[in-house]
């Protein structure tokens, strides 16, 4: 990893990744896979809920921890990913374990089950206001979400290899715009991550000030626009594969492929296609395929 790495890291107060301790809850059986609730402790002593993906039928290639999207949707986490809930094309769990490779999927803090005042996939009218002030209060306190996020992400990838065993050499993560951004700081300081993919969260801050587009809550570290941009951000993930998605036509992918021509190294594969910020079918299983490869590829 760069200096930006161990930056970052201080500049947030970033701990380093730990063992976790997890707790296994139901198990539902599906074709292809099974399907575990897996429950583990946040930095601040929260409970972090997640499923677990397994394939089933088949031999274990590999694993990812998918960090869900935002969309307003609060009331939405690991069941989208799951397939439960929400767009079709965010199902990423069942796709994955279907073809080899392990999921972790979590909510995200004040997401789903993470929410203050309710639990499940029912929206409530104090969701926003609730992401608002995990962000707000934090700033308050001298922190910042962004350290929340990261933190919980390290403990995603510790649950996933100590719940599956598997070869480290062989877990990555992936996410889509919230999820995205997640995926693209979290590979920046966590040198577990040996595959990333990107996708719908690659725009340089310049351009997103100049089209007036908003920035995820997660973002909202002071100075970090001042110190650091997407192109540094993405470098300091090489030279471990790494997979940019965008669309033309979408505000937090506008210059994407601008961004990663600024990135040297040549470890990015770029999928740019002419549409907006939802992902379809043939950016899902795009994502799909290269996650396979990249856990099929990697050293045995």
């Amino acid at each position: 990893m760069t200096d930006l790495s161990t930056t970052l890291r201080e500049r947030l107060g970033l701990a380093h990744p730990v063992a976790m301790g997890f707790e296994r809850g139901d198990v539902m059986r599906a074709d292809g896979f099974d399907r575990e609730r897996i429950e583990y402790r946040g930095l601040e002593d929260d409970v972090i809920p997640a499923f677990l993906f397994t394939p089933t039928g088949r031999d274990l290639l590999g694993g990812v921890v998918v960090f869900h999207q935002h969309n307003g949707e609060f009331h939405f986490g690991k069941s989208e990913v799951a397939g439960d809930v929400g767009h079709p094309f965010q199902a990423f769990g069942p796709a994955l374990a279907r073809r080899g490779v392990a999921v972790l999927a979590p909510d995200a803090l004040t997401f789903e089950d993470r929410r203050a005042a309710v639990r499940g996939v029912e929206p409530d009218d104090y969701d926003w206001l609730q992401h608002y002030s995990a962000m707000s209060y934090r700033l308050l306190d001298g922190d910042t979400l962004m350290r929340k996020g990261l933190d919980d992400a390290q403990r995603a990838v510790s649950v996933l290899l100590q719940a599956t065993g598997l070869d480290p050499r062989r877990v990555g993560v992936a996410g889509h715009s919230y999820g995205g951004y997640t995926a693209l700081y979290h590979a920046a300081v966590d040198a577990r991550c040996r595959f990333v993919c990107i996708s719908g969260a690659v725009c340089s801050f310049e351009t997103r000030r100049r089209e007036s587009t908003g920035i995820t809550l997660f973002e909202a570290v002071p100075g970090l626009a001042r110190d650091m941009d997407t192109h540094d951000v993405l470098a300091a993930i090489g030279p471990r594969p790494t997979l940019v998605v965008s669309g033309t036509q979408d505000k937090y992918s506008r210059d994407a492929d601008q961004v990663v021509a600024r990135v040297p190294g040549g470890f990015i594969t770029e999928l740019r296609v002419d549409s907006g910020h939802a992902l379809d079918q043939e950016r899902f299983d795009a994502i799909v395929d290269w996650i396979v490869d990249r856990v099929s590829d990697a050293p045995r």
